[in-house]
């Protein structure tokens, strides 16, 4: 082997050394996968709280079945359905009696039997009406019964029924076919009309007394974000006739003047009698109302991680997170509802849920001046949206489909339409740095649960969290998003809300939401207790001539359901609370604190005509007996017939006394949004957020968070840069991993249907 032989072999040699090394040094520096610990706590939970469970797809396909072939008349699916149809508008669980339930959860009772409820609209009846029938026991259906007089007390009139979107459709049908073709040449020359450049939104209520079925219908470009591009035409529609053929045009509103019909309005046009604001044509992604981001991507926004993998777990309609425990649905017309709330093993909350969103508007335009929208009407549950993940909730969030039978014989899922996650809120839950006596550090990191779920009802987007925090506190609360409704601008209407664009009126409105929190503190009896401060004067006792105000603690049991109705402007005690019949430690009776965030001025005139359908809203914070005869602050059917109300909330106060009783508190929250231009493209989340929480007031003998493992504490005398004294010393170590980011996928676009 000659000497050139063996040099190019031994550089051969030490580059592949050299390669090997390197690999190994960036082996060394390139972080690990994250692994996932083992929970330490398994949720052994062994399926009771599917007692609460949505129903699930093949479930609700069989309620259809049993009904299609055992009441005798013929179901067109909703999706189709005409007015004069009977149809299946939505079947949902049927969620058992309370008392029922906790014999079973509590007792070891039998498991109640599972159960739907369908509301049916029967308008080919000699009498239309809507039905509605509780269907069971699920899976396999053996018998319906008609609860609608149990529950409403009579039979529900078909003028009440929430609008189907098959009705939209054939709404939408007739003003092209029927109503602009009425007035061509206003159409295509003020317009520009080519039977697809304009959008509607509807309003609600229909009318002004009970039996109407009369709608303005607001005309905008069809572009995206097309809520702020009105283009000043407004149809009042009159559908209340069953018979389609029949429907007809009452009123047409252009800029400002009222006309008899479309063809009044095309006379005047032609006759050069009408005053035209040509609208500028905005291209398809609505130009100022485009939503797509006016900058390039740059550096990635901080993404929320486990390191160490969930530290809860989601079993089938179970979430187990720490201390806590509870069971979740979603309910079609009221959205998000939690059940069976625990904390250390002890229910504190039977149920919390979303019982209704409201918004009031005003205008100088008849169809903003006019509506009243329930959102619960159109459904909070319908219209829950798929999450983008990374957006609306944590990237590595737990996503959960949920399905929904509603306008249609057959189950939709909803992808991806829940989730749940843990969130560092990045400050302490508590915390003290000592600098006097002893040095020492002691402080929790306020990492919280969240169960979360976004609707969007129309224009709105209403992001509904209810979170659960490791001091025994619960949160519930919505951040209101979208785009704002407006009006077309035109003389007074700046008395109404703020100019958005050229011929954008941002229409003035209030939002208001109310909950249900059937709270059970120390068992399912419980008292109502106000404490508040009141300042007393006295002497000081070591210098009589001096005179000192001191807060003092004042007490009072509210003993009926009127002292505990509180209306929206009155004054609320600070410290409100359900008390358990047990005491803690020091004496003290356990009790659950409620705490509103709230900036909620009036709902509307209690004058009005309409506003027992909204009574609910009086009130701040109302305290009754629970009652299974009043499941819900609302109805369905208030938002279409509001004048006669089928439910209507402030009958539930009637003074009866609540000293040890199984108690509901019904809790309103809202705030007034005056459109801004800052609200274009659309309204942020940032100060349009309201809610509750429940804290636990004597309830512990100590703050049960001091049992976290997340607490650190260190003193001077201590290293702290030692892992066994302070966790936080080893976060370069458990933190310096590589989560496992999965491929972003959304299926919020698949199988849409226009509502």
């Amino acid at each position: 082997m000659n000497l050139k032989t063996v040099l190019i072999l031994l550089g051969l040699a030490l580059a592949t050394i050299f390669a090997l090394v390197c690999v190994l040094l960036t082996r060394e520096r390139t972080p690990r996968t994250c692994q996932h610990l083992p929970l330490e706590q398994e949720d052994v939970e062994d399926g009771q709280s599917l007692v609460f469970a949505d129903l699930t797809p093949e479930e609700m396909s069989q309620v259809v079945r049993y009904l299609q072939g055992h009441l005798g008349v013929p179901l067109v699916d909703a999706s189709r359905a005409k007015p004069s149809d009977n149809c299946i508008a939505s079947v949902d669980l049927q969620v058992p009696a309370k008392a029922e339930v906790l014999r079973f959860l509590d007792a070891g009772g039998a498991r109640p039997p599972r159960e739907a409820l369908a509301v049916l609209y029967f308008g080919n009846q000699a009498e239309p009406n809507i039905t509605e029938y509780v269907v069971g026991p699920l899976p396999t259906p053996a018998y319906h019964r008609d609860v609608t007089v149990q529950r409403y007390g009579g039979k529900v009139p078909y003028h009440r029924r929430p609008t189907l979107g098959s009705e939209y459709e054939q709404l939408r049908v007739f003003l092209k076919k029927k109503a602009f073709t009425a007035a061509p040449t206003f159409m295509q020359q003020v317009m520009e009309y080519d039977r697809t450049n304009l959008a509607v939104q509807t309003t609600a209520p229909h009318g002004f007394q009970s039996g109407d079925r009369v709608t303005w219908f607001v005309l905008f470009q069809n572009v995206s974000g097309f809520f702020v591009h009105p283009v000043g035409l407004e149809v009042l529609v009159d559908h209340s006739s069953l018979d389609i053929s029949r429907w007809a045009v009452s009123r047409v509103f252009y800029n400002g003047q009222y006309y008899r019909d479309m063809a009044q309005l095309e006379s005047a046009y032609v006759q050069g009698r009408i005053s035209v604001e040509k609208v500028r044509k905005v291209p398809w992604d609505g130009d100022f109302s485009s939503m797509k981001p006016r900058a390039p991507p740059a550096a990635l926004f901080p993404v929320l991680f486990e390191p160490q993998g969930p530290r809860y777990s989601v079993r089938k309609n179970h979430v187990l997170f720490q201390a806590w425990s509870f069971a979740f649905g979603m309910s079609v017309s009221t959205g998000l509802r939690l059940f069976d709330i625990r904390h250390k093993g002890e229910r504190v909350a039977y149920e919390l849920s979303v019982q209704e969103a409201l918004s009031v508007y005003g205008s100088n335009c008849p169809g903003g001046m006019s509506t009243r929208y329930m959102d619960g009407s159109f459904g909070l549950g319908r219209y829950t949206s798929p999450l983008v993940p990374g957006v609306d909730c944590p990237y590595l969030a737990t996503y959960v489909d949920t399905h929904a039978l509603s306008d249609s014989l057959r189950p939709k899922k909803r992808k991806a339409s829940l989730c749940i996650f843990e969130q560092n809120l990045g400050s302490p839950l508590r915390r003290h740095y000592s600098n006097l006596q002893s040095l020492y550090y002691g402080g929790l990191v306020n990492s919280a649960l969240v169960i979360r779920s976004i609707a969007t009802v129309g224009n709105y987007d209403y992001v509904w969290d209810f979170i659960f925090y490791q001091s025994g506190a619960i949160e519930g609360k919505v951040q209101a998003t979208g785009y704002p409704s407006s009006s077309f601008l035109h003389g007074d209407g700046l008395r109404y809300g703020n100019r958005l664009w050229e011929h954008t009126l941002g229409t003035i409105h209030t939002n208001f939401v109310n909950y249900k929190v059937d709270l059970d503190v120390g068992g399912v009896k419980n008292s109502l207790v106000a404490h508040d401060m009141a300042f007393e004067m006295t002497r000081a006792p070591w210098s009589p001539e001096q005179q000192i105000e001191r807060p003092r603690l004042t007490k009072k049991v509210l003993d009926t359901e009127d002292q505990a109705a509180f209306r929206l402007q009155s004054k609320m005690p600070r410290y409100i609370y359900f008390a358990a019949n047990s005491k803690n430690k020091w004496g003290h009776q356990r009790g659950y604190r409620i705490q509103i965030t709230s900036f909620a001025g009036d709902h509307i005139p209690e004058a009005s005509s309409m506003e027992r359908a909204i009574s609910w809203a009086r009130y701040q914070l109302a305290v009754t007996r629970r009652k299974e005869e009043e499941p819900t602050s609302t109805s369905i059917y208030n938002q279409n017939d509001p004048w006669t109300p089928t439910v209507t909330f402030a009958d539930f106060i009637n003074n009866e006394t609540i000293t040890n009783e199984d108690l509901v508190a019904w809790i309103t929250a809202g705030f007034l949004h005056i459109p801004h231009s800052e609200d274009i493209p659309n309204t942020v989340t940032v100060g349009n957020s309201v809610g509750f929480l429940l804290r636990p007031y004597n309830y512990y003998d100590l703050d049960p968070s001091i049992y976290s493992h997340d607490g650190v504490f260190f003193t001077s005398e201590q290293d702290f840069t030692a892992c066994e004294i302070n966790p936080l010393a080893c976060l370069p170590k458990t933190a310096s991993c590589l989560p496992n980011f999965p491929p972003f996928t959304y299926d919020g676009f698949r199988n849409m249907s226009r509502l």
